[in-house]
């Protein structure tokens, strides 16, 4: 069920939010502060170290010694984090790998950085949300 509140900012403040709400094509104000409470939310649960889930994306040489079986000897150490993975060829020297995974925040925190910092990872990245119910 919708809750009606009201809310009071300063002129350039609510101007700067409405042209926040254009570059990021949100249909109204209110979907675009359910937005922002969801993302505030969602970073909560992380610094709380709750159940979550991500995203980590990598883009690696493929042609640097062991690093793909390095990637896969990480997942399967931590194989009851790992919940899909896909593996993308973007050119002859370079691969794109998708890691959707779920746990405790600092633990998938720390998987993420590990798994970035492995020698031929040129760039690296966790995306995280919540599995918590307060989002909705």
């Amino acid at each position: 069920m919708l809750k009606r509140f009201s809310i009071s900012l300063d002129e350039l403040l609510l101007a700067k939010f409405d042209d926040f709400i254009r570059l990021r094509a949100y249909s109204n104000r209110s979907e675009a502060i359910r937005d922002l409470i969801r993302k505030a939310l969602v970073k909560e649960a992380w610094e709380a170290d709750r159940e979550v889930v991500g995203v980590i994306t990598l883009v690696y040489d493929h042609h640097r010694a062991l690093l793909q079986e390095k990637i896969t000897d990480l997942q399967h150490e931590l194989h009851h984090h790992i919940i899909s993975s896909m593996h993308v060829h973007m050119d002859h020297d370079n691969c794109l790998e998708v890691i959707v995974v779920r746990g405790k925040a600092q633990q998938i925190q720390s998987l993420a950085e590990r798994l970035c910092a492995l020698r031929g990872v040129k760039d690296g990245n966790l995306s995280m949300s919540s599995t918590g119910g307060h989002l909705h």
